[in-house]
């Protein structure tokens, strides 16, 4: 038994504390990726994961957990425009070849919708990106031990 100088037992509780809390805070929720894509925080479930439309807040207001390493960046762009750029095209090629209408029809119809399918689809992609950073802990190229995995 070792009884030297180092920590005591009393220095290492609140460590033990804040572990059992954040666990049990994690087991709440069913999917951390279900709960971004509903705007919510991807650990508790309980605080809101956008201050705005697209921009993500500090922390979250229920278990403060910090969302500044959980950035999407550009990720979520990509697939929106993979999705957008074939439904639009296609059903532009098939307004033209079908009726065959003016130029000025196609200028009303295609820029909104475009718009409108490209903001729809942006803030769940997002969403979605940060769930799954969450989930697999790929924040800043460091993985979890393997105790700290969340399946």
């Amino acid at each position: 038994m070792f009884t030297g100088g180092g920590l005591r037992s009393s220095d290492t509780d609140w460590l033990a504390n804040f572990n059992r809390a954040n666990r049990k805070i994690e087991q709440t929720s069913s999917s951390p990726v279900w709960s971004a894509i509903l705007g919510r925080c991807p650990r508790c479930a309980g605080g809101r994961l956008f201050t705005g439309y697209l921009k993500i807040s500090e922390a979250c207001d229920n278990c403060n957990l910090g969302f500044s390493a959980h950035d999407a960046g550009d990720g979520p762009v990509v697939p929106v425009m993979l999705i957008v750029g074939p439904v639009v095209a296609g059903s532009s090629f098939w307004l033209e070849f079908s009726i065959q209408p003016s130029l000025w029809l196609h200028m009303v119809i295609w820029p909104p919708l475009i718009l409108i399918l490209c903001l729809g689809l942006l803030r769940p992609f997002k969403a979605i990106f940060i769930g799954v950073q969450f989930k697999f802990r790929s924040v800043n190229g460091e993985f979890p031990d393997s105790d700290d995995f969340q399946k």
